[in-house]
């Protein structure tokens, strides 16, 4: 049976507690995904910090983990069957932790579908569309002199927030008063959008009232706040 120890990545980034399950990520939007979640669920882990200024996504050990060099990955040394899985996808972590210690995703298999859909909403949505509204305002794309690439990202975020924003009236959370797996990734990129990234007046966030209201009750959550910081910047 495969150990812990007969993954590469374990020679860049050794284990000092093989038995927990072994994060390897940054903390980003995509990245405090995973961290939130196992500090959610109370699962043991070892987060270990890929730091792209370093290009360790681009290392031979991570690769060997996430052909896709980006994070969050993770290994569970007690995965289904008793061996160790390997896992790479936000959205696929967030299902598969949720699984493992039967919380933030429903039981019931009509109510688990609809979760998902929520979840994928982020995952080919809100994540892409407010990064690139992140590159375009705040990084190398700020200086392109044509803003229409910039406005067309800044339109479709808005378009998304208004979908969230709809989906959450009357609701404490996307699910309803279940919170969940959707909230654990939707909310994060919300708070990267109006925070790290500046864009608050720019998409027009202030006028998305259910949004504020969940994102100030998600990131009240004493799990939220540690895993925004999973692993540590050192």
């Amino acid at each position: 049976m495969p150990t812990l120890s007969d993954f590469p990545i374990t020679r860049k980034w050794p284990a000092q507690h093989p038995d927990r399950i072994q994060l390897y990520s940054l903390p980003t939007p995509n990245g405090v995904k995973a961290s939130i979640m196992l500090e959610e669920t109370g699962l043991p882990y070892e987060p270990h910090l890929v730091r792209f200024d370093q290009n360790d996504q681009t290392s031979p050990e991570f690769l060997s983990v996430n052909p896709n060099n980006k994070i969050p990955a993770i290994i569970d040394p007690n995965g289904p069957g008793g061996e160790p899985l390997a896992l790479f996808e936000s959205g696929a972590i967030l299902i598969y932790l949720a699984d493992k210690s039967g919380q933030f995703l429903p039981r019931d298999p009509a109510r688990r579908y609809e979760a998902i859909q929520w979840l994928m909403f982020q995952m080919g949505g809100i994540g892409p569309m407010f990064g690139q509204v992140g590159f375009f305002h705040k990084f190398a794309g700020k200086d392109y002199e044509d803003k229409r690439p910039r406005d067309r990202y800044v339109a479709e975020s808005k378009r998304l927030l208004g979908v969230l924003d709809g989906r959450l009236a009357g609701r404490e959370w996307i699910m309803g008063d279940e919170y969940g797996v959707a909230d654990i990734a939707v909310f994060p990129w919300v708070r990267n959008l109006v925070g790290f990234y500046e864009a608050r007046e720019l998409v027009g966030f202030d006028q998305f009232a259910n949004v504020q209201r969940v994102l100030d009750a998600f990131l009240a959550r004493p799990a939220v706040q540690r895993g925004l910081e999973i692993p540590r910047r050192v």
